[in-house]
Parts: structure tokens; sequence; C-alpha cells
């Protein structure tokens, strides 16, 4: 689709140089992170994880340091599974055992018994490790006090991915420079100042709902020390297994490595300069780079992934909200880039803290990774859909316990792909189409992989149509079913026919056959039949209810009655002119407290699609304390969700509708054309 405002290529890299983050002091809510989609690490304003609690969040610290691979459990009790878990309900189908779990309040999991417990905080992601500046204190070392920290100036170029830092710490000048590596599990740190000395310390695996790391039971774990040239490579096991789970390699040429504790190491030089390599891996890492080539390397790619895809260029606008929207974006990118295109689907808070114990949520990760294919990356969105595959048995499994053909995707899960107890979780639906969605997305960039997620489609495909329940009125979801909208889940018995459901239903069973078709086989009647037939939403006093019982409109959490047009795109299932207003009745009189950061980016993609581009820049910009931004460009939710990257993704999913547009759209539907925006943009792939 041409530019609608055709001219010489875009200037990336002054777009993205405009929006460099500067820290001159502590910003609890806002460390800066380095990282490659497998492995990131956040850093406080030292350039390392030198003071970790003035960064709180989610219950731990913000300073972690975290893979896709790292993941850990502790033994279970005696006879614990998730057969226990499994309560019937009725369905059209008849009797069918679902996961379930109790009401938990305010997340408060402790009147839990110990087997859900467990259900629910294993595996867990692990913290591999924190690396923090030491003061030299007698014959040992000892954790500086934020008080002794002076002038400081700290700088994250989204452009190279290099973090800069130049502080003064108890008298001491510190220039430091952070990097990741961008194919290996590899940390960098190049450090100018004398006598720096550098600990780092390895935590045992937390069950906490928002902390990776543990750092009282020293007991339950075993950090052994190799020397090995170069530096040293230290063995991680835990719970009496004398394998080791991962392995550390540190690589510190010309300085000292040397064992101060259990599990701990004090890396420290006598000199000028320190140049310090940590790698990761679950098997021992071979001799990494040293530091002058990871901080090259970090450069070259990342100004790479700058060049590549497609770019958006806000600079003519005399609108104000402007220039807050560009960085927006461009901090986005960097961040979903770095935390959320790795091989594992994301979780809600990336690999920066634990929120869910580093489980995700199959729900989220349209919101977190669909952009990479809009923006013309779509190869950062592939790296995760393979983790489909490798679970389909168990989800054709619950598919099959549900009296259904095909796959049923589960909604919190860790690598393994199991379940886990919940009220609500295992009653969602609305992840099923995403899998269809984000295929047909790849399909549409016209990669050579493009077409490859076909058994995939189809084993979606096939519960959907077997789920729906036949009615005189057509085809019906649920009960039971716990819509988008959460509000619902206390009455999820007796729950049905959410409006966005059921146009995702229809759309993604047409996506579906059309797939089946190009693939040279048969169409299966039925998808066509439910595609077609699905019911109509419910419709009260000109507007579209949440659902089709009482409570009919609960007006908390997602407003997700409006999303069956907009992140879904057109379908007969719904009527613009009612879904129109049903959008304006939620901008009147929501609760916005409630809200999540998805939602106002879902939000700008209804009114776009409802060609309202000035509905759609206010609602997306909305100045609402779950839509802002914070320095580092993290959409902060809380204390206990301090980053939330779904509403980054949706952020990058809605601009790139409103600038490109969906099949048929014309240009930029989605920015007013009052002459207040210029936007110049390139590289998009236009919507479905």
């Amino acid at each position: 689709m041409p530019s609608p405002e055709p001219g010489p290529a875009i200037d990336r890299r002054a777009v993205v140089r405009r929006h460099v983050v500067e820290v001159t002091g502590i910003d609890p809510a806002a460390p800066l992170s380095v990282g490659n989609g497998e492995l990131c690490a956040t850093v406080d304003v030292t350039g390392l994880q030198t003071f970790p609690d003035a960064y709180p969040g989610g219950g731990g610290t913000l300073l972690g340091t975290q893979s896709q691979w790292a993941w850990h459990s502790v033994p279970p009790p005696e006879g614990v599974g998730l057969d226990q878990a499994l309560r019937p309900y009725r369905t059209w189908r008849g009797e069918v055992a679902f996961v379930d779990g109790p009401p938990m309040p305010g997340g408060d999991e402790s009147r839990l018994d110990a087997g859900t417990r467990w259900l629910r905080a294993n595996p867990h992601r692990l913290d591999l490790a924190r690396i923090g500046f030491v003061l030299r204190d007698g014959s040992g070392h000892r954790a500086p006090d934020p008080a002794e920290l002076g002038a400081c100036r700290q700088t994250l170029d989204p452009w190279t991915g290099l973090i800069e830092s130049d502080v003064v710490l108890a008298g001491q000048r510190l220039r430091v420079t952070t990097a990741c590596h961008p194919d290996r599990d590899v940390l960098a740190v190049r450090i100018t100042g004398s006598g720096v000395a550098v600990r780092i310390a390895f935590p045992y695996g937390s069950q906490a709902w928002g902390d990776a790391a543990d750092w009282v039971r020293p007991d339950a774990h075993v950090s052994r020390v190799e020397p090995v040239p170069g530096g040293v490579l230290v063995h991680r096991c835990f719970d009496g297994a004398d394998e080791p789970r991962h392995v550390v390699r540190v690589r510190a040429d010309g300085a000292a490595v040397r064992a101060t504790g259990e599990h701990e190491l004090v890396v420290e030089t006598e000199g000028a300069e320190l140049d310090l390599v940590v790698a990761f891996g679950a098997a021992p890492p071979a001799l990494p780079p040293d530091a002058a080539a990871v901080v090259a390397a970090s450069a070259r790619h990342r100004s790479a992934f700058w060049e590549r895809g497609a770019a958006l260029d806000l600079a003519g606008s005399t609108d104000p909200r402007a220039a807050e929207l560009e960085r927006r974006v461009v901090l986005s990118q960097y961040l979903t880039a770095i935390q959320c295109a790795g091989t594992l689907p994301p979780q809600e808070t990336g690999l920066t803290c634990n929120s869910w114990r580093g489980r995700f949520h199959l729900e989220m990760h349209w919101w977190h990774a669909a952009h990479f294919a809009l923006w013309g990356r779509p190869d950062l969105l592939g790296h995760s859909m393979d983790f489909y595959r490798r679970i389909l048995p168990s989800a054709q499994e619950t598919a099959s316990r549900q009296g259904c053909r095909g796959a049923r995707w589960p909604k919190q899960v860790g690598p393994d792909g199991r379940e886990s107890p919940s009220h609500i979780g295992p009653f969602l639906l609305w992840q099923q189409p995403h899998v269809i969605h984000l295929a047909e997305l790849l399909r549409r960039t016209g990669g050579p992989d493009a077409g490859r997620h076909l058994d995939l489609v189809e084993a979606t495909a096939w519960f959907m149509a077997d789920v729906a329940e036949p009615t005189p009125d057509g085809f019906a979801l649920g009960p039971p079913l716990v819509p988008a909208q959460e509000s619902y889940a206390d009455v999820r018995d007796r729950a049905a026919n959410p409006p966005f459901e059921l146009a995702y239903w229809s759309w993604a069973l047409r996506v579906a056959q059309e797939w089946r078709v190009r693939a040279g086989r048969a169409p299966e009647p039925l998808w066509d039949e439910v595609g077609k037939g699905m019911v109509g939403p419910l419709v009260r006093e000109g507007r579209y209810a949440a659902i089709d019982a009482e409570p009919f409109t609960v007006r908390t959490d997602h407003p997700s009655m409006v999303y069956a047009l907009g992140v879904v795109p057109e379908t007969d299932v719904v009527d613009p002119a009612l879904v129109r207003a049903t959008l304006h009745a939620v901008l009147a009189d929501w609760d916005w407290e409630s809200t999540w950061g998805w939602d106002f980016p879902a939000l700008a993609m209804t009114a776009t699609r409802l060609h309202e581009p000035e509905t759609a820049v206010a609602v997306l910009l909305r100045d609402t304390p779950k839509n802002r931004h914070v320095r580092s460009g993290h959409n902060r939710q809380s204390d206990a969700l301090p980053v939330y990257l779904p509403g980054n993704g949706g952020l990058l999913a809605a601009v790139a509708l409103m600038a490109a547009g969906w099949d048929g759209s014309g240009d930029r539907p989605g920015f007013p054309r009052d002459g207040s925006w210029s936007v110049r943009h390139e590289g998009f792939v236009p919507a479905p």
C-alpha cells in the first residue's frame, strides 16, 4: 500500500534517536534493559544490578536476568496432579470436566491447598544471576548504599541496543557500557574506573507470584565453581540433583574471579578497566566473545532491526500528542523486540520481572506479537509459533476430554503446556482463534514458511466448530464460558454468547477454510455451517450486551464487546452501527481504573475500522493510569504489574492499522486529515 504522503525514504535513524532514553538518577519505575528475545537483563542507573531494593516490582525487583529456557520446579507434594482439579460442568455435549479452581480475591492464594498451589506455581521462570557493583571493605566487599550514588547520567540508545552509564559511586567515577549479544545468551559490560569490583550472585527458584529469585534457601541449590582459561564455569544444581540445570561462564580477561560465598563470585581488577562477559546455557557455554565484540555485535544487529520492516515518522505533525505517540512507538518496538520475540509466547511482564511466575497467557500472545508481522518483521512472531505444535498433543487431549475434535489451547501455562487450576483461565475461549489469526498474519507476509502452520490452523478450527452449540437461532458459545471481559468469571456456568468471541469464531473459521482449500483439500462443511451461522449477540437499548444473560453488561474490566469489530475484521455477526453506539457508550462511562493497557489500542482499532480517526487517536492516548508509558517506554499498570508488554504490542498493532489500514480500507484510516497530523510510513503489511 503506498504511503499517503509520498516522498523520500524515512530517515529511520533520526526517528529512533529522537527517543534515546536518558536517566539522571534512580527512577524506581523505569530501569532499562538489554536483550535479544531469548535473554534479557534489566539494570539500574549504574548499568548493573547494584541497587535491587531501589527498583521494587511485582513482589520482587525489576532488576532481573531471565531467559526463555531457564525454568525450575520445586519437588511436588506427593500425589499431586491436574486430575485433582477437574470439576464437572454441564454443556450441550453433556457433562464435561474442566480444570477448575476457587476464586482468589485480590490474587490471594493462601486458601488454596498445597497441590493446587504447586500446580499454579510450577514450573516457574528462574532469575539466572544478579550482577552488581560492590565496594571494598577491609579484606572483603560490601554492597553500596543508594546514598553513596553521586552525579549520574545514563542513556539507552534504541538504535544500538546499548546502555551507557556515567556515575559517581562512593566518590569514584565509573563509566559502564552494557550490552547483550544478539545471537547468544551472553551479557557484556565494559567498565572504566580504578579498582572496580563486581559481584555475581545466584538465587534459588521462587514460587512467589512475582519474584523469580529466592535468596533465603541457600541449602536447596549448589553453585559449583570450576576454573577455566580466562574465568570460571559455575555449575548450577538444584534440589539435590548432581547434574546441573544450567551453567554460567564468566569471562574476565586480566581480572581476578573468585568465590566469596556459597552462591557468589567477585570479579575485580587493580587496573582502570574491566571487561566482563557472562554467558548462560543449559549446557556449558563455549568461550564467549570478548566484551568489545559483544558491544559491536549488539550495535550492528539492532541497527539492522530498525533498517528492516516498517517505519513511522510523525515529525511534521502539529498535534501536540504526536511526539508522545512517536516516542511510545519507537520504545515499544525496542521493548517487544528484546522481550517478546523469543521461542516461547511472551509473559505479560516479559523477561523483566516474573508476574504469574513467568508463566505466559496464550490469550495475550496476539497482543504481544501480532504487530511483528504487521510491521514487516514476521520472523520475530514466527519464533514462538512452534510452541503450539510442541503442546499440540496435550491441547488435543483437552479437546477430546471435552467431547471435541481438534485442539483446545490452554490459557496460563509454562513451557510444558499444562493448564493451571483457575476459575477463569480454563473457561476462556478467545485465545483459540488467535492461532489462526497469527498464522494468517504470517501468511500475508509472503515469507517462505508463511503457510506451514496448516496443521495448527486445522486443529484449532476443528475444536471451534465442535464446541459451538447448534440452536434454533444459530450456533452459540457457552456455557461454561468466561469471556475476554473476565468480570463474568463467577457466572461462568451460565455465561454465553459474548459478541467478541462470536465474531472472532465466524471470521477465524472462514480463514481456516480458506487455508484448507488453498492447500488443495476439500472444504469442511461443518466449518462453513458454524462460521456462517453464529448467533447474533444480544442487543439491549441499542447497544451490544457483554453476554446474553444477567448481568448483561458489567462496566468493569475489558469492554470486549466492542472488539467484535476492530481486532476482528468485519463479519456478518455484528452491525457496525451497533458497534459504534456501543463504543461511544463505553467511552462515556466505563470504569477506566479497571481496564488494562491493551484495552486502549483495542478501542483505537475499533474506532479505526469505524472510520473515526479522531476517536482512535483520542482513546489510544487517553490520559488514564493504565495507559501511561514511563520513561523507559514500559506501559506500567500498578506496583504488582510495573511492566505490561501487551500494552506495548497492542499499541504497535493499533498504529499499524491506523497508518496502513486493512484490505480495501484506503490510506491512513486512523489519523485525522485536518492537517494537524503528518503521517509518513513505509513497510507496513495491511491487516486482514
